[in-house]
This record gives C-alpha cells, structure tokens and sequence, in this order.
C-alpha cells in the first residue's frame, strides 16, 4: 500500500511558512549593539551627505551618455567608486545576521536574500509583459537596456554587478545608519529613488523605490549590509540579462 504520508512534512502548512518566512526576513529585527559616540555620528553624517550630491550628479551624467559610448563604462566605475569610498569613509559597516528556522539569529542573510530578489525579479518581470505593450513606457526602457546591447554585456554586467554592491554599501550602509533609528528606512527609500529622478524614466525611479524599500527594510531587520547586497545583485543581473526578452515577448 501508499504510504499517504509520503513526500510530505508533518505541520507544515505552505501559508504559515511564507507568513514565518516574511517575518524574519522583513519584519523582526536581530538583536544587535550598533551604537557610536555622538562625534562618529556627526561624521558619518557629514560624509554621507557630501557622497550623496557627488553621487547624484555621476549618476544623472553617468544615465544620459548614449549608448555604445565607452564613457558609458568609465562613468559607471567612478560612480562605484564614489559611492564606496563614501561608504567606507563614514564609519564602520556591518554584514548583519538573520532568523533562522529554528529561531536563532546566528546566520547570515543569505538565501533569504536570494529567494527575496528572485521574487522581486519575477514581480518586474511579471510587470514588463504590460509595460512591453506601452510604447511610452518601454521605450524609455529599452534606450537604457541599449548599454548592454549596443556594448559589451561582461562589462555592463560586470559594472551592474560593482555598482549593486558600491550602492548598498552607501544607502543600506552609510546613510542609513547616518539617518538614525527613526524613520531611516523610509528616508533612504525616497533619497535612493529620488537620485535615479535625473535619468528622466518614471520606471526606473519606481524601480529604485522598490528596491529601496524592500532593502531597507532588509538592513533593519538583519543589522547589516550583506543581505541588501544579495537581493540587489540577485535582482539587477536577472534584469539585465531577462528582461530585454521579455519586453521582445511582450511587445
């Protein structure tokens, strides 16, 4: 006879494990000591403004180049670059800790970083099937995917890759922790998507806040930059390599 049993996991209900899941990664935070003197403070946020208006302007000078340009690549590294520096200049970063299953905080962030910009990707995804049929919306798009085919790919995902990490750094890191407690993922999620504004493509500023938010809320759950870097690399790449599919789909 079949055993009915098999192939399945006692009490596990599929609702319950994503309402678990959900609030580990995004809702409850670890516990942890992140606290500096008043003047480390006060640098930090010094720092992280000035890296801020440096980094806005590359990055609205670094959107308009036409593609196939190879200024294209030197302005992208150099925004990695202010963005870094910027980061690390301001004070200590931290890679941060996650639940775990059996509900203890002695893991990094990894996989559920992946699975949260894996869902995030198929969300945009998902999205660009409309936008692919709304030639005011992904013309904008397409101009931008042009880097990637207009160039070389390995560089532009190579500098996707760099900046992904250099912005975490910044945003998640930096300037979170210069905002403070209060408000701070709701602060870095509107500064993150108002340095995109530049670029005039609505979609990619709605993309940052996205992206934003739901890394911010990463940072303060984990206490740390490493899961917000995953999410972003996992998210960005998969952009970059399927989305220009889909919109050929979809249009």
């Amino acid at each position: 006879m079949t055993d009915p049993t098999r192939g399945h996991r006692p009490g596990l209900h599929p609702l319950r494990e994503v309402g678990d899941f959900i609030r580990a990664a995004l809702v409850t935070p670890v516990a942890r000591d992140h606290t500096e003197s008043d003047a480390a403070f006060h640098r930090r946020r010094v720092v992280a403004l000035v890296t801020l208006v440096v980094g806005a302007v590359v990055l609205a000078f670094a959107l308009r180049i036409q593609p196939g340009d190879p200024l294209f690549y030197v302005a992208g590294l150099g925004l990695a670059a202010v963005w870094a520096v910027g980061a690390v200049a301001s004070g200590p970063l931290h890679l941060g800790r996650a639940h775990t299953r059996a509900g203890g905080e002695d893991a990094r962030p990894i996989v559920q970083s992946l699975a949260l910009g894996a869902l995030l990707l198929a969300i945009f995804l998902a999205g660009a099937l409309v936008v692919a049929r709304v030639p005011l919306l992904r013309d904008p798009v397409e101009h931008l995917l042009d880097h990637a085919r207009l160039g070389s790919l390995a560089i532009v995902a190579a500098i996707t890759a760099v900046n992904g990490v250099a912005e975490e750094l910044y945003f998640r890191g930096a300037l979170y922790a210069a905002v403070g407690r209060r408000h701070a993922v709701a602060i870095t999620t509107v500064v993150y998507a108002l340095t995109t504004v530049g670029a005039g493509i609505p979609l990619l500023v709605l993309a940052a806040a996205l992206l934003g938010l739901l890394t911010a809320l990463q940072r303060r759950v984990t206490g740390g930059i490493l899961g917000p870097v995953v999410t972003h690399l996992t998210w960005s790449l998969g952009m970059l390599f399927l989305l220009p599919a889909v919109l050929s789909t979809g249009s």
